[in-house]
């Protein structure tokens, strides 16, 4: 699948990126929360104003206690006392603003990570069946948790970590620069720039670690989800070890990237305090100069100590904001590849609701292939009028199942039309197109929740009463009832719980349920014995009155009470009739049944 350039390509500026996070800090329409970063911004000022004030209290106190600056101290309304106590208060005060900014801001992140997580989930969705076939759903999945936390992250400390920092940083070296002199910020600014320069270096280098850490989890967390959902066939092949083996290699890749990220972390960590740390000692070696020189008092001094930490805080936080940014970068690249890839299949600009006028499904010389060279489909026509059922019959690999994607529209035709009512459904909402019809698909998999939830998820708001009915009419009613819970018995993943038969049936009921004009039975009762099928293509044939209905088989038998029977032979028909016409004809049909029925009497 294509890919964004910019939000994958390790070579392209995260700059690209946080465009995309920052409309979220900013949201159109939303007005209380852009008062609220309105009022979280303020309150970070007023906690930056009050942490570079801080230390003034703490020098003032020292001086009272020294016995130096008592002017200024007593200017200051308060003696040692009354100055340590008012050090106290304004440091509970820096940590209250702090607090209370994140209590502002809270429901600004946590709202656009819902709004991004609504987005991606809504993309996802509306995404090709061709795309869904080439993704692994483990690796999707983990793809979208990494860019979701990763967003997170960045939201919060884009507003309220880089900016401030440098305020603070700012303040910090106007009070050296006007306190004391030139030599002092020389220092600081030096550390500084070293700093910045090591972090942003080392970081760059680690952020080629991560990614590759995150193909590794991403790899193995894909094939522990995949092993899982088949379950059964792990076990059918006595495979558990194998499995073992194949997620052990995966891990081990994860494990040796992840070590290599473990050791550059502590190298950075280790240059970084070996960097604020020359530079700590070197200014108070020389605040230690100038009070035995007698330039500085020890409150100086205590003050020049308390911005160096105050100093050492924000740039050992910038180390880890930007190592942490970059690496939630790493993490949103590729969910925002994601959202930015195309869906195959989307409405036109100006495409209508269907307008159904009785459900007439056409098939105009369609040309149809899932890949450039292999055509599936090589001039299908085909009409199934409404109120008739109409059955697509042949070998396997002949195309049948795939005309009933196409007019479902999980894929646009190469060439020819589909068309519901001599409407294109490429012309209409995918929406009112997917409402009109309704499947039973050879294999019918079950949400992992309980058989009433599954009945019911044919038709939003449908009452139990309706439930029932729909269940009663695909013959699985009396089972249900006779389970301990009922309705409300838990299917298992993908409804292992349930015999194939049992699934099949919850199918059928909820299909029954959305009540469609149009039906697509797709092998819909291959999955029964031969009593329960009759009852079910009875309660099917009953379901069909007045619709249009559509049955793909490969069991002729199923379809010998067909209005009409197409057969398909290599993405072409070759016979179109009823079952006699087509018996009596002796061609592709007669000799499908013929052998059909010497497989049945062996």
């Amino acid at each position: 699948m294509p890919r964004s350039p910019n939000a994958t390509d390790p070579r392209a500026s995260g700059w690209v990126t946080i465009a995309k996070v920052a409309p979220y800090l900013w949201p159109e329409g939303q007005g209380w929360a852009k008062r609220r970063v309105v009022a979280s911004l303020i309150v970070l000022v007023l906690a930056k104003l009050v942490s570079v004030g801080t230390p003034f209290f703490y020098k003032a106190a020292v001086d009272a206690l020294a016995g130096e600056g008592q002017e200024a101290a007593w200017m200051l309304g308060a003696g040692a006392v009354g100055l340590t106590v008012a050090y106290g208060g304004a440091r509970l005060l820096n940590v209250g603003f702090q607090q209370l900014r994140d209590a502002l801001f809270a429901r600004v992140a946590q709202r656009a990570l819902r709004r991004l997580a609504l987005r991606t989930f809504r993309h996802v969705h509306a995404m090709s069946m061709r795309y869904h076939i080439t993704r692994k759903t483990g690796g999707l999945s983990r793809i979208i948790e990494r860019g979701v936390k990763g967003v997170e992250f960045l939201l919060r400390f884009l507003l309220f970590s880089i900016g401030p920092l440098v305020i603070e940083l700012l303040l910090i070296g106007a009070v050296l620069w006007t306190l004391f002199d030139f030599r002092y910020i020389a220092v600081v600014v030096g550390v500084i720039a070293l700093y910045v320069v090591f972090t942003f270096k080392v970081t760059e280098w680690r952020v080629k670690l991560r990614r590759r850490m995150n193909e590794q989890d991403t790899d193995a967390n894909q094939k522990a989800i995949d092993s899982l959902l088949n379950y059964e066939t792990v076990k059918y092949f006595g495979a558990e070890t194998r499995e073992a083996e194949r997620y052990d290699a995966a891990m081990a890749g994860y494990e040796d990237a992840a070590i290599k990220t473990s050791y550059s972390l502590a190298f950075l960590n280790f240059g970084q305090s070996l960097l604020i740390t020359g530079g700590l000692v070197i200014v108070m070696v020389m605040a230690a100069l100038g009070v035995q020189g007698g330039d500085m008092t020890v409150g100086d001094f205590v003050m020049v100590n308390a911005y160096m930490i105050q100093i050492t805080m924000p740039l050992n936080f910038l180390g880890t904001v930007y190592r942490e940014i970059r690496q939630s970068l790493v993490d949103m690249g590729e969910m925002f590849g994601l959202l930015e890839a195309p869906p195959d299949v989307t409405d036109a600009p100006d495409a209508a609701p269907l307008r159904l006028r009785g459900g007439e499904v056409e098939l105009r010389d369609v040309h149809f292939g899932y890949e450039p060279g292999r055509e599936i489909l090589g001039g299908v026509s085909l009409t199934a009028r409404p109120g008739e059922t109409v059955a697509i019959v042949g070998a396997t690999g002949s195309g049948k199942s795939t005309i009933g994607r196409l007019l479902f529209r999980f894929y646009d035709v190469n060439a020819g039309a589909v068309l519901i009512d001599g409407q294109d459904v490429r012309a209409v909402t995918q929406d009112s197109l997917h409402a009109a019809i309704g499947v039973v698909p050879q294999d019918t998999v079950l949400f992992n929740d309980t058989i009433g939830y599954n009945i019911a998820y044919g038709r939003a708001g449908a009452t139990q009463a309706e439930i029932e009915r729909a269940a009663h009419d695909a013959q699985i009613h009396a089972f249900i009832t006779a389970l301990p819970e009922g309705y409300d018995t838990t299917v298992g993943e993908r409804g292992l719980k349930l015999s194939g038969g049992e699934k099949q049936r919850v199918g059928i009921a909820r299909t029954l349920l959305k009540d469609p004009p149009i039906l697509l039975l797709d092998e819909a009762t291959s999955a029964l014995d031969t009593a329960t099928e009759r009852e079910i293509q009875a309660a099917l044939a009953r379901a069909g009155q007045g619709r249009t209905v559509l049955m793909i088989a490969h069991r002729l038998s199923t379809v010998a009470d067909a209005d009409r029977i197409i057969v398909l032979e290599d993405g072409r028909v070759v016979e179109t009739g009823s079952h006699a016409e087509l018996l009596a004809r002796g061609g592709r049909y007669a000799g499908l049944w013929a052998r059909q029925q010497a497989e049945e009497a062996a």
